[in-house]
């Protein structure tokens, strides 16, 4: 089985990291330059949470705050699942499908070694098709009824 560290080796280096205390709009156009759809939250070299556009559609826009106003560290994401650099691509499939979350986060001897996303894991998929999950794991996730759940 293929360990989350490798997955993690083939990642480009973050350059998607904000403080908790920046303003979301801030965040935003963090986003918007670095063309993905989450940021890492960290105070110093302490993980803080995720702040993903799901986080500003939820917490910003819909409770009708404010931008230029709210705090990252107001919105952001804390509760994600926390993974170990040696588990395994399997592990981090079913973890997703347990929590259903697009992140998770992956330490390594209680430092953040970096984040796991849903498109990391369908790229290992893809390359290892035949490597990366026992077949019945397989059939199980895409059995699942997703019924009117939007991921």
């Amino acid at each position: 089985m293929i360990p989350v560290q490798q997955i993690l080796d083939r990642k480009k280096k973050s350059f998607n990291i904000i403080e908790p205390s920046a303003l979301v709009i801030d965040a935003l156009t963090m986003l918007n330059s670095v063309n993905l759809s989450y940021l890492i939250v960290m105070d110093g070299d302490q993980f803080k949470g995720i702040f993903c556009e799901r986080d500003y559609c939820r917490n910003v826009i819909l409770k009708g705050r404010s931008s230029k106003t709210t705090t990252v560290q107001e919105v952001m994401t804390t509760d994600i699942p926390i993974i170990d650099v040696t588990d395994t691509v399997e592990y981090c499939m079913s973890t997703l499908n347990l929590h259903k979350t697009r992140y998770i986060i992956a330490f390594s001897s209680g430092h953040f070694a970096g984040v796991v996303t849903i498109h990391d894991l369908l790229r290992q998929v893809l390359i290892n098709r035949e490597n990366v999950f026992d077949h019945s794991l397989t059939e199980k996730l895409i059995a699942q009824e997703e019924g009117d759940r939007v991921f």
